[in-house]
């Protein structure tokens, strides 16, 4: 495939990495509003030009791009790819408005292109074991998830996300937004209501929140509870899967590190699971590639984009009224 990235930033140098571990990929261009950063973009991860208008990277022929620009960037960018007979990864939220990621998966779909987002914690072998276990009924009927996504948002990150409500700015719209993804991919199932609480730390301006608390109720009565921060320092990422016959344990998989422990307590016993260390980014993306060749279905799709979304906007309304929301 002849691949364009829209967007030469931190996680794009990330899944360039990746993708090259993948057969027949093509780096054809790399466009950025930052000339100069295109251009050391294409330099440095084998891209053969660098662009600033999306008009003359889309001119080049691509089978497919990446989208990791700003959030506010999403659904233009996606729809001017698909018109342009592009398949599409979007890095998440999809979009700003549900109104805009509808928009972007019936263009996708009217355009016959794959739309994927790009939820990479899906592709943790860690958490496709869980789903598994969960979906074979390993620990009994599962009506509990505690999430603890708290971490230290590094320097290097420390822009946009602390400082631009505009472009999606926040721990809400930057971490829910996968957490949310992951539960529906752990349970198969889809939130009804969530209740959020929101905190500014010093770390975030500009009104946006650097830390959340969510209680998230699920179809079946699972209720699940998260935890979002950017300034939790040293913290290792939890994940508990409650059941009436057992629970599944596992720390650090909500890093882009690709291992983690795993453990299964049932019938009074804690029985470790050995897990591989995967490529989270070449898992999905090969699977991302498989689709656009017709071979099944994207890790994550744009509906599920759409839906990680719509919880976490959901959540912010909820902050913001002090009230429990329904979900979209």
């Amino acid at each position: 495939m002849r691949w364009g990235f829209i967007g030469a930033s931190n996680i794009a140098e990330r899944v360039a990495a990746s993708l090259r571990k993948l057969p027949g990929q093509a780096f054809v261009g790399v466009c950025s509003r930052s000339a100069e950063r295109a251009a050391q973009f294409a330099r440095d991860q084998g891209f053969e030009a660098g662009h600033t208008e999306l008009s003359a990277l889309l001119a080049q022929g691509l089978d497919a791009v990446y989208i990791s620009s700003t959030n506010e960037q999403h659904h233009d960018q996606t729809l001017a790819a698909l018109a342009a007979g592009c398949h599409v990864m979007c890095e998440k939220p999809i979009a700003m408005s549900l109104a805009d990621a509808a928009g972007m998966v019936e263009a996708a779909r009217r355009a016959g292109k794959v739309l994927a987002t790009n939820h990479h914690l899906r592709a943790q072998a860690t958490h496709q074991a869980m789903r598994r276990m969960i979906a074979e009924g390993k620990i009994g009927r599962v009506h509990g998830v505690q999430v603890s996504h708290a971490v230290y948002l590094p320097p290097h990150l420390q822009g946009w996300r602390l400082s631009a409500p505009e472009a999606g700015g926040g721990v809400v719209l930057d971490i829910l937004v996968h957490d949310a993804d992951l539960l529906r991919f752990l349970l198969g199932r889809e939130a009804r209501r969530i209740t959020t609480v929101t905190q500014r730390n010093g770390m975030a301006q500009g009104g946006l929140e650097d830390g959340a608390m969510n209680l998230i109720e699920f179809d079946d009565g699972i209720l699940a509870q998260t935890h979002e921060s950017f300034v939790a320092r040293d913290a290792m990422t939890r994940l508990h899967v409650l059941g009436t016959e057992g629970s599944l344990y596992a720390e650090g998989s909500l890093s882009q590190a690709g291992e983690a422990t795993l453990s299964w307590r049932h019938d009074g016993q804690v029985e470790p699971l050995p897990m591989p260390k995967v490529d989270l980014y070449e898992v999905g993306f090969d699977a991302f590639v498989r689709a656009c060749a017709g071979d099944g279905q994207p890790l994550a799709t744009g509906v599920d984009g759409e839906r990680s979304m719509a919880i976490a906007l959901a959540g912010l309304a909820s902050a913001a009224s002090g009230q429990a929301r329904l979900i979209d």
